[in-house]
């Protein structure tokens, strides 16, 4: 049988999914980094797990980089772990690689970030080429049990978040660029 992995951005909001989700979906077994029952698999990141790779990293024409070397733009922008997070980010890249999951649900904060957490993640997991499997979007303005389990059955697609999506992409490279 297939599942959805539902990734949240921090291990309450992950709790709070499964406390709410239990009731209609069925008991879900505790591991240690996930949840899981019949249908989902529940887990998170700790904030953010991966981010762009330090200009440092980057062989630019004129030599190794340096201050003298500026500005740096790369081709692309590679990702690399954040370091104090490797574990978990392994933990969720794990769940996401499963041959029995189908979706991936982004319940990462609603917001420019929490859409960045979710989305180089996904990036990271895939590699070289992408995970390929269709995400939808768990968009929450309220914890409550009722308001969950409202916005599981009011999931967003994929097309519909690629504006704040490109936002948060747009806004983190940036940063990268300006420092």
């Amino acid at each position: 049988m297939s599942k959805a992995l539902v990734i949240a951005e921090k291990p309450s909001v992950a709790q709070d999914i499964v406390r709410a989700l239990t009731p209609v979906s069925g008991q879900f077994a505790k591991h240690d980094e996930h949840f899981e029952n019949e249908r989902y698999i529940v887990t998170s990141a700790v904030g953010h797990l991966v981010e762009i790779q330090a200009p440092e990293q980057y062989d630019v024409k004129r030599g190794k980089w340096s201050f003298a070397n500026l500005p740096v733009i790369p081709p692309h922008f590679d990702l690399k772990p954040v370091d104090k997070t490797r574990t978990r980010l392994n933990a969720v890249v794990k769940q996401a690689k499963r041959k029995d999951v189908s979706e991936l649900i982004n319940a990462c904060d609603a917001g420019r970030e929490g859409e960045l957490i979710f989305r180089l993640i996904e990036q990271y997991a895939g590699g070289a080429k992408p995970l390929g499997k269709p995400v939808r979007r768990l968009w929450l303005q309220s914890m409550t049990q009722q308001a969950i389990r409202d916005g599981f059955d009011k999931l967003r697609s994929d097309q519909q978040m690629q504006g704040l999506a490109d936002a948060a992409r747009s806004r983190s490279e940036a940063d990268w660029l300006v420092g």
